[in-house]
């Protein structure tokens, strides 16, 4: 049994916010010894201890790319960052749309990298958009999810039919928003900076007016729906409207584009370049305020680790990615050293919230897991102090305050 006293808990269960003496045995937190012996005592004095983490987007880059990185690499930097539980995309080599190869997966993240890995289902098979998945086969293989990610569906007919077939099966989808006839082929945003550089854009509305058809689709079918990784301010107002009208729906925006703009790719910083891109300061700010009061309902890393090499060319021929646990508590802090959140609702939007919306609150509930962290720990961001096998960050050189102390399991 750990002793942690005086630390501030972070309860987002009961919504409470206190400091006191608490006890952590099997990953579980107790009021009080109860008589067990006590094997560690922490001294808790201004941290923070708040439930495992949940992270709702993140490429771990196995299968199929671990010259980037693997689970083993990756789930190990998850677990030091405080997530005990990381959502999967597809979109791997191969891609994700066979039922029967998500257990072994499963089994190797959790062996490998002591991570629980949630894994969203192909909503297309292959992911061409061309015919639906087996979703039955995939539901019954345990995915959480289904989504086509950003990967272009032949037409809106076969988005249609998916959605109805999810539905009628009660999996919800994720929704990574780009209308790929307005996006064409853009990798920064379509702004000031890409123009003075003569790099090619990628407009705002192109997110937009994927959500808007995406939101009436859901409207039309009664389907469960994700929206992640936004990017624009405009994109806040319809799920703010949507969330009006009752739909179904919920969002999460990665921890980046709340602290960086289209101005951090000046000089052609290949390390800034991500997708959806970076926008501009005002979308920025949009973003802040939606997390702020609740529109936005959570925050993933949007973690993709990568080797040099993606990042040594032409800024147009760089791949997009940032790998992004390592940063992400500090980042987390800043937001309420910003006043921007409380510090319950910074533990709320990266654990319990992702954790309903993946559909695994009672899981995450019954496993357990707490996390300490230091809210005022100064560290330079570099290479030596990444645990991932990617150190493609824009944040390499920065002084940051806040990190994760130790993850009780």
């Amino acid at each position: 049994m750990i002793e942690i006293s005086n630390v501030r808990v972070l309860d987002v269960m009961n919504q409470t916010d206190s400091v006191k003496t608490v006890y952590v045995q099997n990953g579980k937190l107790l009021a009080d010894a109860a008589g067990q012996e006590i094997g560690q005592r922490i001294d808790g004095q201004g941290k923070w201890l708040m439930p495992a983490l949940v992270d709702l987007c993140a490429r771990l880059r196995e299968p199929g790319q671990q010259q980037h990185g693997t689970l083993k690499t990756e789930g190990q930097a998850a677990r030091a960052a405080g997530f005990l539980h990381v959502i999967l995309p597809p979109d791997t080599k191969p891609v994700q749309d066979s039922g029967a190869l998500l257990r072994g997966l499963r089994e190797k993240a959790f062996n490998d990298g002591g991570i629980y890995l949630h894994i969203i289902g192909a909503q297309t098979k292959g992911l061409e958009g061309n015919q639906p998945a087996n979703m039955a086969s995939l539901k019954q293989g345990g995915c959480i999810a289904v989504s086509n990610v950003r990967a272009a569906f032949a037409d809106d007919d076969v988005l249609l039919r998916t959605l109805e077939y999810a539905a009628s099966l009660g999996l919800k989808v994720f929704f990574y928003p780009e209308e790929h006839s307005l996006a064409k082929d853009g990798y920064v945003h379509d702004g000031f900076t890409a123009s003075r550089q003569g790099l090619t854009g990628i407009p705002a509305i192109a997110e937009t007016v994927a959500l808007a058809k995406q939101l009436l689709m859901v409207e039309a079918t009664g389907v469960q729906a994700h929206f992640s990784l936004l990017s624009c301010g405009a994109s806040v107002e319809l799920i703010k409207a949507a969330k009006a009208k009752g739909l179904p729906v919920t969002a999460d925006v990665a921890m980046h584009q709340l602290h960086l703009t289209d101005e951090t790719i000046d000089g052609f910083n290949s390390l800034a370049h991500v997708r959806p891109p970076l926008r501009s300061e005002a979308d920025c700010q949009l973003l802040r305020q939606g997390v702020a009061n609740g529109v936005i309902d959570a925050i993933c890393s949007h973690h993709e680790p990568l080797s040099a090499s993606a990042k040594l060319a032409p800024f147009a021929e760089t791949e997009a990615g940032i790998s992004s646990v390592d940063t992400f508590m500090a980042l987390a802090a800043a937001l309420v050293h910003q006043d921007l959140l409380t510090p319950l609702q910074l533990a709320t939007r990266i654990s319990q919230n992702p954790a309903q919306i993946a559909g695994i609150e009672r899981q995450w509930q019954d496993i357990g897991g707490w996390v300490l962290v230091d809210p005022e720990l100064e560290w330079t961001v570099s290479n030596d102090q990444f645990q991932s096998q990617g150190k493609n960050t824009p944040f390499l050189g920065a002084k940051v305050k806040g990190k994760t102390q130790q993850l009780f399991v």
